[in-house]
């Protein structure tokens, strides 16, 4: 389960960096704000990514908390509403297959 949940994040990083230029150039947002939420979300994902191997229940809570922001960074650049639900499933399942093969 912590690969998997790690992936996820580390995904999720990758897309959430790749949202800031697209704040800021369609959705016309400040660079300064948008670089500045983005950056603090794509960090907040790698370093949950880096926690999963010692602390996964912390990894786990963060990485919900995680998934609630960028469906609200929705509000900013409008895809985000998508591909933040996309991978809060993605993140749900992660989480449900992982338990389940511990389990077996």
């Amino acid at each position: 389960m912590k690969r998997l949940c790690a992936t996820v994040l580390i995904m999720e990083a990758i897309v959430i960096g790749l949202a800031i230029p697209v704040a800021i150039q369609i959705d016309h947002a400040s660079a300064g704000a948008a670089g500045t939420a983005g950056g603090v979300a794509a960090v907040a994902a790698v370093l949950l990514a880096a926690l999963a191997r010692r602390h996964l229940a912390w990894t786990l809570a963060g990485g919900c908390v995680l998934q609630v922001l960028v469906i609200v960074g929705g509000a900013v650049v409008p895809v985000m509403y998508f591909l933040g639900a996309l991978f809060a499933a993605l993140w749900a399942i992660g989480i449900w297959l992982g338990r389940r093969v511990e389990s077996a």
